[in-house]
């Protein structure tokens, strides 16, 4: 299982808190009150079908499973994602929902780029991303247009966003030559 994967089952497992079981003579649960996130996802649980609370159990198996450092890190991620304004929460799963849009290639294409940036050292990646701030910072306009781009790409079925990339390569060949 992917490390991203994990940290997101982790963060359901830790709402969901303990897997019970629920027995006939069991009180069902009651509605969560406002400010009580624990109860409305032992809600959310019971209102699964057995299919997912099966798969959630697996999934708990396998995060037990992990080294005790791995648990860490992805409760940590956890506590970072739960501080996350609700923005910057809607940001982080459009990206990924636009993650899992792509074709395997890309992802992988993505993944590797991603891999290879985390080999950069730390200050190397520091530098980058300060440059990019700087030039994103610096150019208003041309954010502004990525930004569009961004959507318009968001917005495009697998087929267009092929034949955009054609283009782009027969520009960049004339522009070569």
């Amino acid at each position: 299982m992917r490390l991203w994967a994990q940290t997101a089952l982790a963060a359901v497992l830790l709402a969901v808190g303990p897997v019970r079981a629920q027995s006939a003579g069991a009180p069902a649960p009651t509605e969560a009150a406002p400010g009580q996130p624990q109860d409305d996802a032992a809600t959310r649980f019971d209102r699964m079908s057995e299919q997912e609370k099966a798969q959630l159990r697996e999934r708990l198996k396998q995060y037990r499973a992990l080294p005790l450092d791995e648990q860490a890190r992805v409760q940590a991620n956890i506590a970072r994602w739960r501080a996350l304004p609700p923005e910057e929460k809607a940001r982080v799963r459009q990206n990924l929902e636009a993650f899992q849009r792509l074709s395997p290639d890309e992802r992988q294409r993505l993944l590797n780029q991603w891999h290879d940036f985390q080999k950069l050292p730390p200050e190397q990646r520091q530098q980058l991303r300060q440059q990019m701030r700087q030039y994103l910072h610096a150019n208003p306009e041309r954010r502004k247009q990525m930004m569009e781009n961004l959507r318009t790409w968001r917005s495009m079925n697998r087929e267009q966003r092929e034949q955009m990339r054609q283009r782009l390569r027969e520009m960049r060949e004339r522009r070569g030559k």
